[in-house]
Order: C-alpha cells, then sequence, then structure tokens
C-alpha cells in the first residue's frame, strides 16, 4: 500500500523497459525457463532499501532490473497488457485476488523460498483472505489507515473518523485522493463493511463525502506526510508506516486508529504468470524473507514487516513495540482488508468517487 514516488538510484542494473522491452529482454513470450541471471522487479516507489538490491546481486550473482509504479490500478493494465514482463510484483491484498482471479499470477515453488519461516503465521493467515492456499503471495509489509494529527492544532481527543467532518478544522483537513479509502472512511462511519456493495449504503457514503467536501484542504497522496510535517494541515488521512516516518520528523504529530474501524491491508510479492525468470524470482523473494534484511527494508520504508525474526532484531524497544507499527488488533473493532469486487463492484465505486470529485 506504499504510496510516496521518489524514484530509487539503483547501481545494479536499470533500463527503460516501458520504452524499450525488446532491448532489455522484456518480450512478454510467456516463457519461464530462461536461464538469464537477471530478475526484473516491479514495486512501488521508495519501497525497499537500494542497498539491498545491490546486496542481493553480490550473494546470487542475479542482476536486478528494476521498474516502480505509483499504484495498483496503474501497476495492473500494464502487467495484464504483457508489452513488458516483470518477474516479481508486489500488489496489494485486493489487487491480488483480482489478478488470482483474473489468471496473471503463477503459483511460487516454496521449497525455493524457505526463508518465508520467517513470515508470522499471523500475516500468512491473513494472506489467505486473498490467497486461499498460500499458493501465489509472500507477506513483505502490512498496516492499518489512520488519522494523523497535529496536537498544537486539535487540542481534543481523537477517536472516531467524524473529525474529519467537524466545521473547525475546516481547510484543515487531507483525505486520501484514492476511491478505495476516501469510501472506506465514509462507510466505515456509518457503520457498513468498506467493501460493500449495497447501492443505498454506497449512495449515503457518497453524499457523506460531498459534505465532507468544502471542508477538505485538498486531496492527496503523498503530499499528506509532507504537509503534516511541515504544520500545514491539522488533520490527515493516512498509512501507519508514513506516519512513523513522519513522527520522526515532527513530535507533534499523533496517530490514532478510529474506533469504527478501519483497512488492514497487506502487500505481498508474488510471480506473474509470464515472468521469465520464475526461479530468480523465487530467489529475490526468499532473499527479501531473510531477517536482516527485512529488518533492512523496515528501517528504510518504516512500513511494518511481518518478517517475525526481523522484529526480534530490532534493538530499539519502542519501535519493536510500537502500537503504530506492530499494534495489536484484537484491541480493535471494524478492522477489514480490502476485497476484488468484480468489474463492476470496480467500475460502482469508480462512478460514485467521479461524482464526488464533480460536486
Amino acid at each position: 500500500m506504499k504510496k510516496k514516488n521518489l524514484k530509487i538510484a539503483v547501481a545494479v542494473v536499470t533500463c527503460a523497459c516501458t520504452i524499450l522491452p525488446l532491448l532489455c529482454g522484456c518480450t512478454g513470450t510467456g516463457t519461464t525457463g530462461s536461464s538469464k541471471k537477471e530478475v526484473y522487479v516491479y514495486n512501488w516507489g521508495e519501497y525497499i532499501d537500494p542497498d539491498v538490491l545491490d546486496s542481493f546481486t553480490e550473494e546470487t550473482g542475479i542482476k536486478v532490473i528494476y521498474d516502480e509504479y505509483e499504484t495498483n490500478e496503474i501497476m495492473y493494465p500494464k502487467v495484464e497488457a504483457g508489452a513488458v514482463t516483470y518477474d516479481v510484483l508486489c500488489p496489494s491484498d485486493y489487487m491480488i485476488q483480482k489478478m488470482i482471479d483474473n489468471d496473471l499470477l503463477q503459483e511460487i515453488n516454496f521449497d525455493n523460498v524457505p526463508n518465508i519461516s520467517n513470515i508470522g503465521e499471523q500475516y500468512m493467515e491473513s494472506a489467505r483472505e486473498f490467497d486461499p492456499m498460500n499458493h501465489y503471495a509472500v507477506p513483505y509489509c502490512w498496516g492499518t489507515v489512520g488519522i494523523l494529527y497535529n496536537k498544537t492544532k486539535v487540542d481534543e481527543p481523537i477517536d472516531s473518523w467524524s473529525v474529519l467532518w467537524d466545521e473547525k478544522y475546516k481547510g484543515d483537513i487531507l483525505m486520501q485522493n484514492s476511491v478505495r479509502d476516501a469510501f472506506m472512511v465514509a462507510l466505515k462511519l456509518q457503520g457498513h463493511s468498506m467493501n460493500t456493495l449495497d447501492d443505498t449504503e454506497l449512495e449515503a457514503a457518497k453524499n457523506l463525502l460531498i459534505e465532507q467536501k468544502p471542508l477538505v484542504q485538498a486531496y492527496v497522496v503523498d503530499q499528506v506526510r509532507d504537509k503534516m510535517i511541515g504544520n500545514e494541515a491539522a488533520i490527515g488521512v493516512i498509512y501507519s508506516g508514513e506516519a512513523i516516518y513522519t513522527q520522526r520528523e515532527n513530535s507533534d504529530l499523533e496517530y490514532v486508529i478510529p474506533k469504527e474501524g478501519t483497512n488492514v491491508w497487506i502487500d505481498c510479492w508474488v510471480i506473474p504468470k509470464n515472468a521469465q525468470n520464475k526461479e530468480n524470482a523465487e530467489a529475490f523473494i526468499n532473499y527479501m524473507c531473510k531477517p536482516e534484511i527485512a529488518l533492512k527494508n523496515f528501517d528504510f520504508i518504516t512500513y511494518s514487516t511481518p518478517n517475525v525474526a526481523a522484529r526480534e532484531l530490532i534493538e530499539d524497544d519502542e519501535i519493536r513495540n510500537s502500537p503504530i507499527a506492530f499494534p495489536d488488533l484484537s484491541q480493535y473493532e471494524g478492522l477489514e482488508t480490502y476485497h476484488y469486487l468484480g468489474a463492476e463492484g470496480d467500475q460502482k465505486y469508480s462512478d460514485l468517487w467521479k461524482q464526488v470529485k464533480s460536486k
């Protein structure tokens, strides 16, 4: 669910696969028997420590060709079209379900990924919501969506999504520029599932978002982090990993999971159906599951790791037991993971979001 978009300078290998797929070896033939010592990775922006890519190549001799995307929705059509062939992707829960349903992924040979034993069982169990037999996905990062507020601008306890409709914070509220995240907030506030397809519930959520719109300073993604650090807003909807980073930069910021519930998301490594270097992809995924590597990535991106062996290596007790990075989810009600709602469901949400944004 990473939302940053800072390009990483990868020292190992880079190539413009989107422009010159043939020159890069991205032929889209669908073969998986390539003997080339390379792996094509497509990941969220700023979602890995670049030193890890270097060390992977040093250890395995496999060169990494690395590309980045900003959202699941940008990644999906590129992979579906097959014009560029990647070996490893890192989609979010509902998108993995969509890709499985549309036969875009292949099963992982876990004989080649022994380090999956470092992934906590609770995270493997969570992954079964979208990968029922744990055949396709290896958890990489997880987190929650909540409210980040500035204690110098907000003088009351925050525990509910309802504060995002409080008139006294007009012009000081940041919302996520994301259809599912925006509707999640409105649906949860009204006591509904964030995966609902009920027309009445969705219409009510749409109207609630339209009602809120005059209070919103901006609908943003990356800028929530920067604006909150810079004291440019009082309240923002944010991902927990971003919240950890913002608190390092601005001690006046506080993160809370609202009492009505929220999204608990999980991003996983998967292998596309047309990957040309499957064993190299499995070697890459296995390397990402090494405790010291998972810890290095956690330190760099500040998004919670499902690697329990890596968490044990965290020396700072405050971070290792952080209620933001590693919350006790049993303390909260109304927690859900996004589901793929089908083509018609996706279109329904998209149409309603357009109505909100056009008002």
